[in-house]
């Protein structure tokens, strides 16, 4: 099997800034001109200023928090890139074979691309990468790729081999991630080689370094001279750090910004708001991931499907959606949006249907006492625990939401705002009944998605382990990751999704997408099929 699309290198004339920041330790140091840069958005015809809510982090491109992925991704660029529709494409590999047994990866290199330093890239220096990351197993072991990779090697030059110690199909879709499978250069190992250490400075292949950094202040990127593919089109981008929702939109009314961007940026009401003002334009992502409740199976009130299906149905979907979102989510009819490859699946919808509800909680042996408000059951109420992000105001008006509508059917709920750092320990630790979830998006599903389904230690298979069927969907989840068949593999999804479908442990409400609010001057503006990635290819900038 064999991919090849060929991309012309464009060099680009611009400066090459003579030091790279170090960035290990995340200093709080900048020149003075390019501190007044970051603080002045028209010191270039062609930069725009975005805001983000945190610091962009140390740039590791193989570490998490608190890095910050949309920044990683300006940086560093991976073998296979992620496209709309689910489509793969050529990156810094420019072509790949897979031998039949789908265990060996070849990847013939494309050449003439420099780090942004301008030393070379090759397939010494993505092995060197890749040793890096499997080093720290355990730290990336939630990528499936991880725990399949038998060996690494350099074949020539330009030629690069991947072996797995058995098939796993969504390699390709693992390698396209912002992190950790991305490529540093050579000047930005430590002397050790170990970059969960730290690294030297971001030396990367992408069309953007970092030119200037004060932490928890602003980022200042440029491009970079020696990227092999299209220069983008504008010069610079300034990352302005501000921690809160309604400064962040403040800024943007004063023109202090040009793009907010991202999920959760501003609250919903501020973008309706902004939405309706002709000065600014501003739009909405397909889905990008899935609002859903955990019904958590390992509770024997909840083991029974009758009392889950009967929540699923108790509660009006519709117009919790249209109400707390004002319309900006979708309500989901299924867990996973159709818009990732393998998910066009026509699911029945579990429709909204109080009475229903009721006859399903009676035929369950939850019983109304005379005179009560709770339903009951040997003795026992039919209560239960919901906990939340309390950061989160959509997370806690959903909750309140839910919680009055089950109150009617007889069902009790007590609401209990956390951390999210607490409330994902409690996920993890199986130690809750009722709990919002979201799906990683793309490039991650739906092999991520299945994969936590079938495997402990994330939360999601212990949450489906009372059903009748686990063992079952559990083993169609390996045999679909490892399949090589096409059509077997689609049929796999179909029956693993029907199953989720029909047990209602996992309880979809709605589909997340990202919000994107700009100046007019920003002439072209697309979302990156990659939830992760960052929104500066192709992005254009009218003259002042």
């Amino acid at each position: 099997m064999s991919y090849q699309r060929q991309r012309s290198a464009i060099p680009v004339l611009a400066t090459l800034l003579a030091v790279l920041l170090l960035l290990a330790g995340c200093s709080n140091t900048g020149s003075n001109t390019a501190s007044s840069s970051a603080s002045d958005p028209a010191a270039s015809a062609k930069s725009i200023t975005m805001s983000w809510p945190r610091d962009i982090g140390t740039m590791n491109p193989h570490t998490y928090n608190p890095s910050q992925l949309f920044a990683q991704s300006m940086i560093y660029e991976p073998l296979v890139s992620y496209e709309k529709g689910g489509k793969l494409e050529p990156a810094l590999a420019e072509s790949w074979k897979i031998s039949k047994d789908g265990k060996v990866y070849t990847f013939k290199l494309r050449q003439n691309v420099k780090f942004s330093d301008g030393s070379d890239f090759n397939a010494e220096v993505v092995k060197k990468n890749f040793d890096a990351v499997m080093k720290h197993k355990d730290t990336h072991s939630w990528l499936g790729i991880v725990s399949v990779i038998d060996k690494t090697e350099v074949v020539d030059d330009h030629t690069f081999r991947l072996t797995l110690t058995e098939p796993y199909y969504p390699v390709l879709q693992d390698l396209s991630v912002v992190r950790p499978f991305r490529f540093l250069g050579e000047a930005g190992f430590p002397d050790n080689g170990d970059t969960a250490e730290g690294v030297k400075a971001a030396v990367g292949t992408g069309p953007w370094m970092l030119a200037d950094y004060k932490q928890d202040e602003y980022a200042v990127f440029k491009r970079n001279p020696n990227y092999w593919g299209t220069a983008p089109a504008i010069d610079q981008v300034t990352v302005k750090i501000i921690p809160d929702a309604e400064t962040r939109v403040a800024a943007f009314e004063k023109g202090e910004l040009d793009l907010i961007y991202g999920e959760g940026v501003i609250s919903l009401d501020a973008f309706q708001q902004l939405r309706e003002n002709d000065k600014y334009v501003t739009q909405l992502s397909d889905p990008v991931g899935t609002r859903s409740l955990l019904l958590n199976s390992s509770n024997p009130k909840l083991a029974d499907v009758r009392v889950r299906m009967a929540l699923h149905e108790g509660f009006n979907k519709q117009a919790m959606v249209q109400g707390i979102t004002s319309g900006l989510e979708e309500p989901a009819d299924s867990v996973l949006s159709k818009n990732y490859p393998y998910t066009n699946v026509d699911l029945k919808p579990i429709p909204y249907n109080v009475e229903q509800s009721k006859a399903l909680l009676d035929e369950a042996g939850w019983k109304l006492p005379a005179g009560g408000t709770v339903r009951e059951k040997d003795g026992q109420p039919l209560e239960f625990d919901m906990i939340f992000d309390k950061t989160d105001p959509i997370q806690k008006a959903m909750a309140e939401t839910i919680q009055a509508e089950w109150g009617e059917l007889g069902v009790k709920v007590n609401l209990t705002g956390l951390e999210l750092t607490v409330q994902i320990k409690r996920l993890k630790a199986n130690d809750f009944d009722l709990y919002f979830w979201y799906n990683y998006g793309a490039p991650y599903d739906p092999h991520s998605f299945i994969n936590v389904v079938a495997s402990p230690g994330f939360g999601i298979s212990e949450t489906l382990s009372a059903i009748p069927t686990k063992k079952q969907l559990d083993e169609q989840v390996r045999q679909a990751l490892s399949s090589t068949d096409e059509t077997k593999r689609q049929e796999l999804y179909r029956s693993i999704l029907t199953t989720l479908q029909e047990q209602s442990a996992i309880i979809p409400i709605s589909y997340i997408k990202k919000t994107a609010v700009y100046q007019k001057k920003i002439a072209h503006f697309e979302f990156p099929a990659s939830r992760d990635d960052n929104p500066f290819e192709g992005i254009q900038v009218t003259k002042p």
